[in-house]
């Protein structure tokens, strides 16, 4: 069985998320209420998802219970799918990590209605332990609780997991004006959830690389386990740090969240730079001593379409350079390679020609040739 403190301690670990964008894109999803029924009414589509995020390189089988708890759907009327919906997700993500030698993650979100030191907090603590609860049932490996404003919110789901005695992921979401609910710096945020018994901490969501990466420094400096930072793909910046900021100077300054993201989406080749296997998500000295065990963790963030991933994992070294069991290249079809040829004739493209020539010579000398695709 994978454990994932014993597989940080070996280098990174890739986590693909995007579940709920993605349907939606694929229109299997409503966007604005963005709740996961489709868990329920075309699971085919969430286990083929988790299968070509795997297949890119995850590490990581989430169960796709984001939006899928009781406040969320008491808002839309439809508390009587609540269990239906979270024992399907995690059924489907199981099957997958299974199959694939993967970790299994549950999931917890943000619910909207919290407020600190109101009557929100015991629903809010209800709403999260029983989503727990369901996935320690389904023998989940870890728990990650993403996508907080609120530190208050998160250390209550942190609370949840380590009743369960899972292992936890915590991440925060940090809006335009760079802090949490409570007016604290991301940093400190972290720094409370690593006291408070997280496994790894970090940043997930709403920004994109560029305005994500500034904040990692920080964080990584304030604590000792591993980081953790997801972006969303898309080309956020200085003055427009979030992508619920984006606004497209082609639709007269429109917002672009949440339905027109499109024109602001990253190119693989900028998600391939954003993964850092360098110092800044190492644990710092004294933390293999207080662990005894080193590592980091990185992971590819909310990504829209698993090419974000194909082009991150090959910078986190050998270990992500894996190949499934039954897959092999596929030559390029003959309007490919002419393709490749016109390009402009930079090493990349002489590469990515002379590796499939390679591929289609040895696969018409052993096996016959490959499909053209």
């Amino acid at each position: 069985m994978p454990d994932l403190l014993d597989m940080l301690a070996h280098g990174p670990v890739v986590c693909a998320e995007g579940y709920l964008f993605e349907c939606e894109r694929r229109g299997y999803l409503q966007a604005g209420a963005f709740v996961p029924e489709v868990v329920l009414d075309h699971p085919e589509v969430v286990e083929e998802l988790h299968r070509e995020f795997v297949h890119a390189g995850s590490d990581v089988v989430e169960a796709f219970t984001y939006y899928g708890h009781r406040e969320k759907l008491r808002v839309i009327g439809k508390e009587d799918i609540l269990e239906p919906l979270n024992r399907q997700a995690l059924s489907i993500a199981a099957t997958v990590a299974r199959d694939t030698g993967t970790l299994l993650a549950g999931n917890l979100c943000n619910t909207n209605v919290y407020e600190p030191g109101s009557a929100a907090e015991r629903t809010v603590r209800s709403a999260f332990a029983e989503q727990v609860a369901w996935a320690a049932e389904a023998g989940v490996d870890l728990i990650i609780a993403e996508t907080f404003s609120w530190v208050g919110e998160a250390l209550l789901a942190l609370e949840a997991i380590r009743a369960a005695g899972l292992p936890a992921v915590v991440t925060y979401a940090v809006h335009r004006d760079g802090t949490m609910r409570e007016g604290i710096g991301p940093a400190d945020a972290c720094r409370q959830a690593e006291q408070a018994g997280a496994d790894v901490v970090g940043l997930n969501c709403i920004r994109g690389p560029r305005t994500m990466l500034p904040l990692l420094a920080p964080i990584r400096a304030a604590v000792s386990c591993p980081v953790a930072a997801l972006p969303v793909p898309y080309r956020t910046t200085e003055e427009q740090p979030s992508m619920q900021s984006l606004r497209d100077p082609g639709r007269g300054g429109a917002q672009a969240f949440p339905t027109a993201l499109e024109p602001f989406t990253c190119t693989r080749q900028e998600l391939g730079e954003f993964a850092v296997p360098g110092d800044l998500l190492r644990r710092r000295p004294a933390a293999r001593a207080r662990h005894g065990r080193g590592g980091r963790q990185g992971a590819a963030g909310v990504p829209l379409l698993a090419g974000h991933v194909e082009a991150l994992v090959p910078r986190l070294g050998p270990r992500h350079r894996r190949q499934l069991p039954g897959v092999r290249p596929q030559p390029l079809a003959p309007a490919a390679v002419e393709l490749v040829r016109l390009m402009a004739f930079d090493q990349a493209a002489r590469d990515f020609l002379a590796w499939h020539q390679r591929v289609a010579t040895v696969s018409a000398a052993r096996q016959g040739p490959f499909p053209c695709q």
